[in-house]
């Protein structure tokens, strides 16, 4: 199964994402796509606070560019790959030198979703429901998070969007009992 779950800002989405990780009773891959270098130290702390919560036995990989790559080598029919999280993802490969970096990684990202043979659950951050910003580079990030989900949502069997830790699901199969009423 592939899911997509979408919402704010501590909105539950990274913990309903981990409850469907830890109920597919498969090998979990967690990929993070955070860059701990560039950040300062809340986001180290948050982090931080993902890295705790996270089940030990689960395996990490951390990459800020080469989604596609990674989902590659995770890919196995025995396995759910959670990556937490697009949004942060999308903002290194746009911020990267290589101005052309993003076009060819998104494609890599969906040519590669389309053929996964494991169960994944991507993790994104609803960005486009408020004003337009000011900013030519504030627009584009918001206007290429709302493609990249779309992209993304396009090839998913459920696609879920979280508020206030409650998940409303828009496309696929309702959550079970146990999934969807649990808080953290």
């Amino acid at each position: 199964m592939k899911q997509l779950i979408i919402g704010g800002a501590r909105s539950g989405k990274s913990s309903l994402a981990e409850r469907l990780a830890l109920n597919a009773n498969k090998s979990v891959v967690y990929i993070a796509t955070a860059n701990a270098e560039l950040n300062d130290t809340e986001m180290a702390n948050r982090i931080h606070h993902h890295q705790q919560r996270r089940p030990k036995h689960w395996a990490c990989v951390e990459t800020t560019i080469g989604l596609a790559k990674q989902i590659q080598i995770a890919d196995s029919p025995e396995t759910c790959i959670l990556v937490d999280c697009l949004t942060l993802w999308l903002s290194n490969c746009l911020l990267d030198s290589n101005r052309q970096l993003w076009p060819e990684q998104k494609q890599a990202l969906i040519d590669t979703l389309a053929t996964t043979k494991a169960d994944i659950i991507f993790v994104g951050n609803e960005v486009g429901l408020g004003i337009v910003p000011i900013g030519e580079a504030n627009r584009r990030f918001i206007d290429e998070n709302g493609f990249l989900h779309q992209s993304v949502a396009s090839l998913c069997d459920r696609v879920i969007m979280t508020a206030a830790g409650l998940p409303l699901v828009f496309k696929g199969q309702p959550l079970a009992d146990n999934i969807d009423s649990e808080t953290r």
